[in-house]
């Protein structure tokens, strides 16, 4: 044998790889989707500096001192005020995360502000994720040195003094510490048990065909969604005890608050497992084997992450970014998990949350059950 190097076997043996790989049309489509997903991804749709948060406003002044702060409000660009009926629906849509902050004018504000009383607005944050209300907050004690400069003037304003005319009193609530771990290790839950159950199912029909052990399972008298289900079950027991072990740590290691109910979370987890082992199950019937398998889940893996809030604020995507990122499951098991264990939510505020996962679960598993072959092709 001719232990030289040889150009002529170094290009054919090139020439079939890429012959090889134009044919693999999956790890094709990798190679050029992977990196214009990246560059969408990280050029339009990730923003650490979240705009247009909604904004409740609790107006018992009805001023027009109290317009003048909404509407400046508006203007920083970090809110998007909108009226609400009291205290009680305010808070209502901050445990539902339905708005980021709420504001709240006491009756007496423009009365108090012309006495120069400097009387207090209360800001209402919800604070669950540090990094999607820091500059927002920030912001406030400029707008309160400036914003009624114009409503003050020909008034007996405060002569000789520059010190504002009214405060921000800033509540950060479900995380007054802006402790970032109570953000990231919760969120961890639904990251960890995505990439595991999506993984884990995925292989199941691929591992089978590689081995030569699917002929064996269509020979059996056992009906698809038998199948199905018998592939599914067993990982959700591993779903579970990933969680509890993920849990427990949280509890251990980073003192993570847990306020409500464990059973409510077990509970709209099993749904959450579910529709992960049925993507999962899904993506095990169209790749023909593991390697097509494992690039399918990165391919749902990767924009599902970046997306759902876990890495970056939610709300500071663009629209259209935020329409994608409802489409994953894991966007709103985030808020199911950090509501549950931060905010203390019970089903009222979890249901909304719960109905887009078990929508998408019962559309995974009805292309699972139409993709499945009683038959070799």
């Amino acid at each position: 044998m001719n232990g030289r190097f040889s150009a002529a076997r170094f290009l054919a043996i090139a020439r079939k790889e890429f012959v090889q790989m134009r044919r693999d049309r999956l790890t094709f489509a990798m190679i050029v989707g992977v990196p214009i997903l990246q560059l969408v991804l990280f050029g339009y749709a990730i923003n650490t500096d979240p705009k247009a948060l909604p904004t409740a406003v609790v107006d018992q002044d009805r001023s027009p001192f109290s317009r003048s702060i909404v509407q400046g409000l508006a203007t920083s660009g970090y809110y998007a005020p909108r009226p609400v009926g009291g205290e009680a629906e305010a808070d209502r849509l901050l445990a539902r995360g339905d708005v980021q902050f709420a504001v709240v004018f006491p009756a007496d504000f423009s009365r108090r502000v012309l006495r120069g009383e400097r009387p207090q607005v209360l800001v209402a944050a919800d604070a669950t994720d540090p990094a999607a209300t820091g500059n927002a907050l920030g912001a406030l004690p400029v707008l309160a040195a400036r914003v009624l400069d114009r409503d003050l003037e020909g008034t007996a304003r405060r002569a000789g003094t520059h010190d504002p005319p009214f405060e921000f009193t800033i509540q950060r609530r479900f995380n007054p510490e802006g402790i970032t771990q109570y953000n990231i290790v919760p969120g961890l839950l639904g990251v960890i048990l995505q990439m595991t159950m999506v993984m884990m199912t995925a292989f199941a029909v691929t591992r089978e065909r590689e081995r030569g052990t699917f002929e064996n399972l269509l020979a059996t008298p056992a009906l698809p969604v038998e199948v199905m289900a018998g592939k599914i079950v067993p990982y959700i027991l591993v779903g579970f005890l990933q969680a509890a072990i993920i849990l427990v740590a949280a509890q251990l290691l980073f003192d993570v608050p847990m306020e409500g109910s464990l059973a409510l979370l077990f509970g709209a987890m099993m749904l959450y497992i579910a529709a992960l082992l049925a993507l999962g199950f899904t993506i095990s019937t169209v790749a023909r084997n593991q390697l097509q398998a494992m690039q399918m889940t990165f391919f749902f893996f990767l924009p599902s992450l970046l997306l759902s809030g876990f890495m970056f604020p939610f709300r500071g995507m663009p629209a259209w970014a935020q329409w994608v990122g409802e489409a994953f499951p894991l966007t709103h098991f985030l808020r199911i998990v950090r509501g549950i264990l931060l905010k203390g939510n019970g089903g009222a505020e979890t249901w909304p949350s719960l109905l887009p996962i078990a929508l998408f679960m019962a559309i995974a598993a009805l292309v699972a059950l139409l993709r499945y072959r009683r038959t070799l092709d």
